[in-house]
């Protein structure tokens, strides 16, 4: 019944042709040939005063026609694991083994890598994954969604947003999986995240087109542009430790035989443990010290202590409180905060779906 179900759903992504009608891919300036690999530079041009950058991409086009599956590392320059596995991936697919194609983006944000910098484009202090689509005329972040958005996403047919918590931010590994009335084929983007073997699943619901827009990360572009999306959370605290990468490499490989585009056995994962609908956030009002009164524990009810603030001159100034009862999957370790941010982001347990 599943694989019945499975046929179904990809019907709806691909159209089988003849190999020799394989046409070649092009990406900015490059064209792939069928059957060939790519590795090359989508250039991001300089505008006004800012320098410009590049996204350096992998094609890897099959010899026959199928889904094109967009795997995108580094959208925040300091998740090392996602961008080591997209590496690693690079040489472990054989464009003659493929029934469709992949483009592997190892790093969307050279200048948030190359500068170290958690979560912002140091060039413009922007976040990347809340500047899509971006503009041709915009500022660096802003080019560089504007690239994605054309040259990645709007050639894909399945998008995996590869991300990890980055400096002091702990992090349960969970997939993100795009449903409601405004998304596309919530199911098999479910069966491609529970490829992953990841212990916790969110449904993010889109229901209104505000909740697409409002400050649109690369993974509600890829629900803009109507293809099913994954987003994927797979390692903590600026590490890279071999679990994470492994993990990130398993579920995309997986995720290549579910959606038809790799002749190769999906590989055993475990099986989901928690399931949860969208998150709820436990925000800070003040900057400061961050001091997590447990910093182990996971399973929060409402109304428990989550940590403390201090101000810069030690004065303790806010306390925060889980707003809902629920299970934390990411969240911040300390001493840094700032206002606005949140401590602890916490999924909203539901039986399944």
């Amino acid at each position: 019944m599943l694989r019945l179900i499975l046929a179904s759903l990809l019907a709806a992504i691909a159209v089988p042709t003849l190999a020799s009608d394989v046409q070649p891919l092009t990406i900015g300036n490059e064209t792939i040939a069928p059957g060939t690999r790519a590795d090359f530079r989508l250039n991001v041009p300089a505008f006004g005063e800012e320098p410009g950058t590049f996204i350096p991409v992998t094609v890897i086009h099959g010899k026959e026609t199928g889904p094109v599956l967009a795997a995108v590392a580094g959208v925040h320059g300091y998740e090392f694991p996602p961008i080591l596995a997209a590496d690693r991936l690079a040489d472990r697919i054989d464009p003659a083994d493929l029934t469709g194609t992949v483009i592997l983006v190892r790093i969307a944000n050279i200048p948030s890598y190359e500068g170290k910098s958690p979560h912002l484009n140091p060039v413009d202090g922007k976040n990347l994954n809340r500047s899509f689509p971006g503009s041709r005329s915009g500022t660096s972040t802003e080019r560089i969604a504007d690239i994605l958005s054309r040259e990645v996403v709007a050639r894909a047919d399945f998008l995996l947003d590869l991300h990890c918590g980055d400096g002091a931010e702990y992090l349960e590994p969970f997939v993100g999986v795009y449903g409601g009335p405004l998304a596309t084929n919530f199911q098999l983007a479910l069966e491609v995240g529970k490829g992953f073997g990841f212990p916790n699943v969110v449904r993010y619901s889109m229901n209104t087109q505000a909740q697409v827009d409002t400050g649109r990360s690369l993974n509600r572009q890829g629900v803009a542009s109507g293809i099913p999306t994954v987003l994927v959370e797979y390692g903590q605290n600026g590490r890279r430790d071999e679990e994470f990468v492994a993990g990130i490499v398993t579920g995309v490989e997986n995720a290549l035989s579910i959606l038809g585009i790799w002749d190769e056995p999906r590989q055993n994962v475990p099986p989901v443990l928690r399931r949860f609908e969208s998150t709820t956030a436990a925000r800070a009002s003040h900057s400061g010290l961050f001091y997590p009164a447990e910093p182990e524990r996971r399973y929060w009810f409402k109304g428990d202590l989550i940590g403390t603030i201090r101000d810069y001159s030690g004065e303790e100034v806010e306390q925060i409180y889980s707003p809902i009862d629920g299970y934390a999957l990411y969240g911040i370790t300390g001493p840094p905060v700032r206002e606005g941010w949140s401590v602890a982001t916490i999924g909203n347990p539901i039986d399944g779906f």
